[in-house]
């Protein structure tokens, strides 16, 4: 499965993005599109879901691991597919939507194109109680470093290193303040990090 795609940006649609890398364009479905504008002609990282049926294999596409990891959460969810998943996704932020499932808030879930009461209930249900890891600290996650690529390098490491998503969070406002090469990120996140 593939984790993230690196490349550039040559193309928007309606229903989704193309990303150039290598010579081939990966055709990845969003939720919103036209969101990436900004990256257009521009390289762009996106965190990618596989999607597998009997007639299709299709990229799913996400600014962020947790955005990913929320649709993964939905598709779970009984009568809740890609289509679905998505509109939750392109209408909602993340963070409101776990606060909407743990406050069992169905009015809220129900706003959503495509889901009744019936599938918002079956929402609540399913997913109630098993978000309590999921972190969406900020809508600037330190996921995307949006033209940074050495940036996101460093959050990799300080990653590998065992530092939590809300840690690294803390940290990078104060990072993208500067530019340095990979390694020297490490170093100031590390010291940012220690004498906090």
């Amino acid at each position: 499965m593939y984790d993230y795609l690196r490349g550039e940006l040559t193309y928007l649609s309606g229903n989704g993005i193309v990303v150039e890398l290598g010579g081939v364009g990966y055709s990845i479905v969003c939720a919103n599109p036209f969101s990436y504008q900004p990256l257009l002609h521009r390289e762009t990282k996106i965190y990618l879901y596989q999607y597998v049926r009997e007639d299709a294999i299709i990229l799913y596409g996400f600014k962020t691991r947790e955005e990913r990891e929320l649709f993964i959460r939905l598709l779970s969810v009984s009568g809740i597919g890609p289509k679905n998943a998505l509109a939750v996704l392109a209408s909602g932020e993340p963070d409101e939507v776990i606060q909407a499932i743990e406050s069992e808030d169905s009015k809220y879930l129900t706003r959503f194109p495509g889901i009744g009461k019936k599938t918002a209930g079956q929402i609540i249900l399913d997913l109630k109680g098993k978000m309590a890891d999921f972190s969406v600290d900020g809508r600037a996650s330190a996921d995307t470093v949006a033209g940074n690529a050495t940036l996101d390098e460093a959050v990799d490491a300080l990653k590998m290193l065992g530092y939590s998503e809300k840690e690294i969070n803390r940290v990078v406002p104060e990072l993208k303040k500067k530019n340095l090469t990979a390694e020297l990120y490490v170093k100031d996140a590390l010291r940012l990090l220690t004498h906090a």
